[in-house]
C-alpha cells in the first residue's frame, strides 16, 4: 500500500497549526505537528490530531439523502438539485426571495471558497434572510471595529514579545491559545516567557481558570459586568492624567466625550457593580497606564452579555488612550498579503432591517435569536425554506427548543454537513460536504489576522468520498439549477457552463471556473514584500508555509477606514449605551433563580462542532455543572450528584462538580454539548453527547448594539434530583 506524507494546516480555528498527515492508500493513519512550519505548530492539540475521525465517522453522509417518512434514502445530486430548486423557486414565485433563509456556522469561516460562493448564491436568490453564528459570540467585536476603525474586519494583533503588562479580559489563552480574530502562535507560552522576564499578567474572569493559575493578579469580576470594571479603569486614567496625550489628540477623536462620560460615573458604584474592590481597580489601572508597554486583550467572555459591546469598546479605548496602538508591546495592524479590509468593504452586504423587530444586520447577518419567530410568524417575508450551511444553531444559539420547533414547521429544510446533527433532524435533504482534510484551501482573507506576514497553501490529504461535494460547488450548482445568476451577475452561469465544457474537452479540471481562479487572482494582486509580490510558485514551493517578512509597525494609521483617518474613541451609540447601563439598577438575581450561568473553554472542544467525537474525550467525560463548595453545601449537593439546572425557558439535568474555581453565585456549564448524531438510514438510535446548556437561555433580551444574547450571564436555579 502506498504511503505518503502531506504537509498542510489545521482548519478548526484561526491558529491554523501546521500539520503533517500520514496517508496510506486514501486513509489518514496519523496526524502530527509539522515542526518544519516556520510560523505555527506550537498550539497543536487533540482536535487536529483526531481530525480524521470525522472523515471516517461511521454515520457520515456519503451521498445526497432525501427524507421519506421518518428515514432517508440516497439520491443523486441531479435529483437533489432538481427537487430543491423547484421547491425554492415555487416559494420565491409565491412570496418573494425572502421566503428563503440561510444560516452558516463556524466551519464555513475556515473555507474561503465556502463563504465566497455561499454569498454568491444568496445574492443570486436575492434573500435578506441571512443568519450566522456571529450573534452568538462575535458580533460585538465587529460592531466595535466598524465604529472605531471604519472596517468590520480590522483586527489589531498582539505584540506579545515586547509586552510588559497583559490585561486579559474574558479569555483563557492557556486553554484556547492566543487566537480568536487574531492569532499569535504559541502566544501563551510567549506571554509566560515575558512574565519570567518581569512582565505582569492580570486576568479578568469570574472563574479561576488555567490562565489565572499562572497570572500575577486575578480580578474575579461578576459575569456581565466587565464593562463596569473597564469603565472604572478609564475613569481612573483620565481623572489622574495618565493618558497618552499625543494619541489622545492626534490619533483619536472623542476623548472629550469620554471625559464627560466618566465624569458622571462613580468609582464606588462601578466597583460595586463588577464586585471588584475599588482599590484593586485603581491599582491595576495605574499599573497598566504607567507600564512601559502594555495591552488589553478582550475575547468572547466579554461579548456574550447584554453589555458586551460596551465592554469590548472600553477594552479598545484603554489601548488607545494609553498609547498602546501601533507601538511595541501593544496592539498593531498586520496588513497580510491580501488587503482584507478592501475586500471586506467590497463584499459588504446591503443594509436590511429584520421583518419583525426592525433590527439592522450586523456583519452581513441577522441575529440568530430572531430566527424562530421569522419562521413561525405569517406574513410577507416569512421564511418558509432554510439552508443550514455547516452549522448547528439549535445547540449554538439561545432557546434551542424554540428554534427546533420552528425548523419542524418549514416547507423545506436543507442541511449541508458531514453528519446529521441536532439541528438537521427535521431536514428534507441532507447534502454531504467534504472535510478540510479532503479539500485545498488558501485562507487569504485571514492573512491580516496573523501576528506576522505568512502564507500557506492548505493542501488536501485525501480524496473525498465520490458522492460528497465541496460547499462552493453545491452553491454553484444550486444557483444554476434554480436559474438564478450566481453573485447576482447576469451571464455568470453561462460562463461557468462554458468553462466546464472546456475542462471536459481538454481534460484539464483547472479550466473550470472555481475558487482556484479567485486564489490565483488574489495572489497575483497581493501586497509587495521586499519590493516584490508573492508568487504562486513561491507558495507551492513551500508546503510548510512561508513567512513573507518581518513584523512591522506603522501600518495601523494607513489601515483606518474612518473618513478622518482617526480612531473614533467615543462613537455616540456606545456612549449612550454606557449611560443606559449606568442608569440600570445594580445587578441581582430574580426570585427563584439565584445563580448566574457562565461558560468556559475546553481545549478539546470547538463550540458545537466536535463534541460528538468520542476520540476527543477518551475518559467518557461530558459537560457537567460546576458549583462553588459553599453554594453546593447550601443546596445539599455533593460532588457527582445529579442536579437539575433550570431557567424561565428550559431545564437540563447533569452531574455536579463541586469546585472552588467559579466565584460564589456562579455555576458553569460548558457550551456546545447536547447535540445528537443521527443515523439517517434509520437503523440505529441517535448518539447523544452531554446536554445543551443553551436551552436555558432566553433569546428575547439582547445587547442592542451587537444583538448578542446573554449566553454567559443569564440567571438560573439549581436543585438536587432526588
Amino acid at each position: 500500500m502506498n504511503t505518503k506524507t502531506v504537509h498542510t494546516f489545521c482548519r478548526y480555528c484561526l491558529a491554523s497549526c501546521g500539520i503533517e498527515v500520514t496517508v496510506e492508500g486514501n486513509r489518514v493513519t496519523k496526524i502530527s505537528p509539522d515542526k518544519q512550519n516556520p510560523h505555527t505548530w506550537q498550539d497543536f492539540c487533540a482536535k487536529g490530531r483526531t481530525a480524521n475521525q470525522l472523515v471516517e465517522h461511521p454515520r457520515r453522509i456519503l451521498n445526497p439523502m432525501r427524507r421519506v417518512g421518518d428515514t432517508y434514502v440516497e439520491a443523486t445530486w441531479d435529483e437533489a438539485f432538481t427537487d430543491i430548486a423547484a421547491r425554492m423557486n415555487a416559494l420565491i414565485d409565491a412570496d418573494g426571495p425572502d421566503a428563503i433563509g440561510l444560516y452558516y456556522g463556524n466551519p464555513s469561516g475556515f473555507s474561503s471558497s465556502n463563504i465566497v460562493f455561499m454569498n454568491g448564491w444568496l445574492d443570486a436568490v436575492g434573500t435578506n434572510n441571512r443568519y450566522a453564528v456571529g450573534s452568538v459570540d462575535q458580533n460585538a467585536w465587529h460592531v466595535v471595529a466598524d465604529a472605531m476603525y471604519g472596517s468590520l474586519v480590522m483586527a489589531p494583533v498582539s505584540d506579545i514579545d515586547n509586552c510588559d503588562y497583559f490585561l486579559l479580559v474574558g479569555t483563557n489563552p492557556a486553554v484556547s491559545a492566543w487566537n480568536w480574530l487574531e492569532t499569535v502562535p504559541g502566544g501563551w507560552r510567549r506571554a509566560l516567557d515575558r512574565q519570567r522576564h518581569g512582565a505582569r499578567i492580570v486576568v479578568v474572569d469570574p472563574l479561576r481558570t488555567e490562565s489565572v493559575e499562572k497570572a500575577d493578579v486575578h480580578l474575579a469580576v461578576r459575569p456581565g459586568q466587565d464593562w463596569a470594571l473597564l469603565l472604572a479603569m478609564v475613569k481612573v486614567i483620565l481623572d489622574e492624567g495618565l493618558e497618552h496625550e499625543q494619541d489622545c489628540t492626534e490619533l483619536a477623536t472623542g476623548v472629550a466625550e469620554l471625559r464627560m462620560l466618566v465624569a458622571h460615573a462613580d468609582l464606588d458604584d462601578l466597583a460595586s457593580r463588577c464586585d471588584v474592590a475599588r482599590t484593586q481597580i485603581e491599582r491595576v489601572a495605574r499599573e497598566f497606564a504607567t507600564a512601559r508597554a502594555a495591552m488589553v486583550v478582550t475575547r468572547t467572555g466579554v461579548s456574550m452579555h447584554l453589555g458586551g459591546t460596551v465592554a469590548e469598546w472600553l477594552g479598545h479605548v484603554l489601548n488607545v488612550i494609553t498609547g498602546r496602538m501601533d507601538r511595541p508591546g501593544g496592539r498593531r495592524f498586520e496588513p497580510g498579503y491580501v488587503d482584507a479590509i478592501r475586500l471586506g468593504a467590497l463584499a459588504k452586504a446591503k443594509p436590511h432591517k429584520s421583518r419583525l423587530l426592525d433590527r439592522d444586520m450586523v456583519a452581513g447577518a441577522h441575529a440568530l435569536s430572531e430566527l424562530p419567530a421569522e419562521i413561525t410568524t405569517a406574513g410577507p417575508g416569512q421564511i418558509r425554506a432554510m439552508v443550514i450551511n455547516c452549522g448547528n444553531p439549535v445547540v449554538s444559539g439561545p432557546d434551542g427548543a424554540k428554534l427546533d420547533s420552528a425548523f419542524e414547521q418549514l416547507d423545506l429544510l436543507v442541511a449541508i454537513d458531514l453528519v446529521q446533527r441536532e439541528s438537521h433532524r427535521h431536514a428534507h435533504w441532507l447534502l454531504p460536504a467534504v472535510h478540510w482534510l479532503e479539500r485545498d484551501d488558501l485562507l487569504s482573507f485571514t492573512s491580516a489576522m496573523h501576528d506576522e506576514p505568512y502564507v500557506q497553501y492548505g493542501a488536501k490529504a485525501v480524496e473525498p468520498p465520490p458522492g460528497a461535494r465541496q460547499e462552493w460547488r453545491i452553491f454553484t450548482d444550486l444557483a444554476i439549477a434554480m436559474r438564478k445568476p450566481l453573485f447576482g451577475a447576469k451571464g455568470v452561469n453561462g460562463f461557468i457552463g462554458a468553462t466546464r465544457r472546456v475542462a471536459r474537452l481538454t481534460r484539464r479540471p483547472s479550466m473550470e471556473f472555481g475558487p482556484h481562479w479567485i486564489d490565483r487572482l488574489l495572489v497575483a494582486t497581493s501586497r509587495k514584500f521586499n519590493g516584490r509580490r508573492v508568487k504562486w510558485r513561491d507558495i507551492m514551493a513551500n508546503p510548510h508555509g512561508l513567512v513573507l517578512g518581518e513584523r512591522e509597525f506603522g501600518h495601523f494609521r494607513e489601515a483606518l477606514r474612518t473618513e478622518d483617518k482617526k480612531v473614533h474613541a467615543a462613537p455616540p451609540e456606545f456612549v449612550e449605551r454606557a449611560r443606559e447601563l449606568l442608569a440600570e439598577p445594580h445587578p441581582g438575581p430574580p426570585e427563584g433563580y439565584p445563580f448566574q450561568l457562565a461558560g468556559r473553554r475546553n481545549r478539546h472542544s470547538m463550540n458545537s462542532w466536535l463534541n460528538e467525537l468520542p476520540g476527543l474525550h477518551p475518559s467518557g467525560k461530558m459537560n457537567e455543572v460546576v458549583i462553588h463548595p459553599d453554594d453546593a453545601a447550601a443546596l445539599g449537593v455533593t460532588d457527582g450528584d445529579r442536579v437539575r439546572v433550570f431557567s424561565a425557558v428550559g431545564a437540563i439535568e447533569l452531574a455536579a462538580s463541586v469546585d472552588d474555581r467559579p466565584r460564589r453565585g456562579v455555576v458553569v456549564v460548558d457550551h456546545g454539548w447536547g447535540s445528537r448524531i443521527f443515523d439517517p438510514r434509520g437503523k440505529q438510535a441517535p448518539e447523544s453527547f452531554g446536554v445543551n446548556r443553551n436551552l436555558l437561555i432566553d433569546g428575547g433580551p439582547v445587547d442592542p448594539l451587537s444583538q448578542t444574547s446573554a449566553l454567559s450571564s443569564s440567571y438560573v436555579g439549581v436543585e438536587r434530583i432526588g
